[in-house]
């Protein structure tokens, strides 16, 4: 259906009428790679609700935008310091303006040279993204990029091949195939469910450190008993002798 710049226009204020318009994930290791970081970064900041995380959604950002039906909208991104709620599409002009703090794109046989390039240049010159990564689920090619002034630097990865991220306040990196995120110790962020199985190894080492205590306490019991049960018997047979056991002491 043809639809006239007008019309365009007279939809833009109403955010709620702009629904993302992404095709799907490529391939499984793509979704499961986007599920594994929306999770485990939400998990972490379970207890905050400022900030969004947007998982392939379309970000619109102009007029010029949506009269060329040029939608972009990255596989992954953060927004920090906004209200934490469900939303169709991020609308920048009904964010007061906002851009993503930071990007990640999972590159693709279709979409890896429009990662690295057009959309480089449009988070790096029209959004002032001030982070973006990219990463492939497939050959686990991972390159970041910090904004420095107006241009994009690479960020240097350290021994690991972690880069380091501002935005986040740690790490990213390969771990098992997958693109994770480390805490500034090296620890692993874990998924909802990964902390769940963590939490439920602790309890059970807990309780077997529980269980082995008490076993030792009835054991050094038992020991004592059966000590005063032959002192009790030599006191007695002592006694038989003619001896009083307390001369002896």
């Amino acid at each position: 259906m043809f639809v006239t710049a007008q019309q365009l226009e007279q939809q833009m204020p109403d955010a709620t009428r702009l629904l993302s318009d992404e095709p799907e994930m490529e391939t499984s290791l793509h979704y499961m790679q986007l599920l594994l970081l929306v999770t485990s970064l939400e998990w972490l900041w379970r207890d905050c609700n400022d900030f969004f995380i947007g998982a392939n959604l379309t970000i619109y950002f102009s007029r010029q935008q949506l009269r060329n039906r040029d939608f972009r909208g990255p596989d992954f991104f953060l927004v920090k310091n906004t209200e934490k709620r469900s939303r169709n599409s991020w609308v920048v002009w009904e964010e007061d303006g906002r851009y993503p703090d930071l990007i990640i794109e999972l590159l693709s046989e279709s979409t890896a040279d429009i990662d690295r390039n057009l959309k480089k240049n449009l988070y790096e010159n029209r959004f002032h993204t001030p982070e973006y990564f990219w990463f492939s689920p497939e050959n686990l090619e991972f390159v970041g990029f910090e904004l420095v002034g107006n241009r994009y630097q690479e960020i240097t990865p350290n021994a690991r091949g972690w880069r380091w991220s501002d935005v986040l306040g740690l790490y990213l990196g390969t771990e098992a195939g997958k693109l994770r995120y480390f805490t500034l110790d090296g620890d692993l962020v874990p998924t909802p469910e990964e902390a769940a199985i963590a939490a439920q190894q602790v309890a059970i080492a807990a309780q077997q450190q529980a269980s082995e205590a008490q076993q030792q306490a009835s054991e050094a019991k038992l020991r004592l008993q059966q000590e005063q049960l032959r002192s009790q018997r030599l006191a007695e047979h002592l006694r038989s002798l003619g001896v009083n056991p307390d001369s002896l002491s």
